[in-house]
């Protein structure tokens, strides 16, 4: 086993260990909140659809990391059709359902004054609809690579191929092939913009408040403000959403274009699964305090608790 390919291989497995147990803790501690009766907010089912789109994401590490160790793992014709499907279609998702968490919360913390104030009451309603319409639009969207993915023995025989080690995927026509770098870039930078958009406005509201409670925070504490502390947050999470996004975007556009190579291949992947794996560790932040009641209820067995969660 060569070095690179031991490096590659401890990679893909801390990644996929350390996110499927940050999703992991996160999914938990919705399940332990269901059974003790805790109230949810309509941001929690956003965060559940975005936990099992993440659970997808990574589950292409395990492919990944067993390739990496071993030269002779190879995925089935079957399994690789799926494997690279459900992928996308997972990513996909995670990338519409932050965006439509930052959309809400836009929403949500917008003064009354604003045009945005008419479509509170109205925005809790449409969150099942609209992640049942993300999903649809993921699954439809990624059909074509039931056509051009196939297993090693397939693409032996096969000019212009993409080897992902233990999968291949065969180069379209370049119209084709222009076509759906077209559509897959027009699907992440519509949800890429949304969220930044989105994003900016919230810290626009929160430093505009936080200009006008400026005085009554100084005379009270010296810490931040919760506007500040919130602020931050914010743009922590977008920093990452659109840094990692913005450059899988790019290898996702270049691999679909090109004859990519096995380095290359790897850290596309790599990169699609950086925001799954660190995405539950930027949540935790905000349920902190939604962790510990979870525990709480947890272990003094209290199952009648109606409590509203703060996010």
């Amino acid at each position: 086993m060569a070095s690179r390919d031991m490096v590659v291989g401890i990679f893909f497995l801390s990644q996929t260990v350390l996110g499927m147990l940050g999703n992991s803790a996160l999914l938990c501690c919705f399940i332990i909140a269901d059974f003790s009766g805790i109230r949810a907010k309509p941001t929690d089912l956003i965060v559940k659809h975005l936990v099992w789109a993440n659970f997808i994401v990574l589950c292409r590490g395990i492919p990944q990391t067993i390739a990496a160790f071993s030269q002779t793992y190879y995925l089935d014709y079957v399994s690789c059709k799926l494997a690279f499907y459900f992928h996308r279609v997972g990513r996909g998702v995670s990338l519409s359902s932050t965006s439509l968490l930052s959309v809400f919360q836009a929403i949500t913390i917008s003064p009354s004054s604003s045009r945005w104030a008419q479509y509170k009451p109205r925005a809790p309603r449409i969150i099942g609809p609209f992640l049942g319409l993300c999903w649809a639009l993921q699954l439809l969207l990624y059909n074509f690579i039931f056509v051009y993915t196939t297993n090693i023995r397939g693409g032996r025989n096969v000019t212009g191929i993409q080897d992902f080690g233990y999968c291949t995927v065969i180069n379209s026509e370049k119209l084709i092939s222009i076509l759906i770098v077209i559509l897959i870039a027009f699907n992440d930078v519509v949800f890429l913009t949304l969220m930044t958009l989105a994003s900016g406005y919230m810290v626009f509201i929160l430093l505009r408040h936080k200009q006008r409670v400026q005085h009554i925070h100084r005379s009270l504490s010296p810490r931040s403000s919760p506007e500040t502390r919130a602020t931050q947050s914010i743009l922590t999470l977008v920093c990452c959403f659109v840094i990692f996004y913005a450059t899988s975007v790019v290898f996702t556009s270049y691999l679909s274009a090109s004859e990519g190579s096995r380095w290359l291949s790897n850290t596309g992947a790599a990169m699609a699964a950086c925001f799954p794996a660190l995405c539950p560790f930027l949540l935790i932040r905000h349920y902190a305090s939604f962790f510990r009641l979870c525990c709480s209820s947890f272990y003094q067995t209290i199952h009648c608790a109606c409590v509203v969660r703060e996010f």
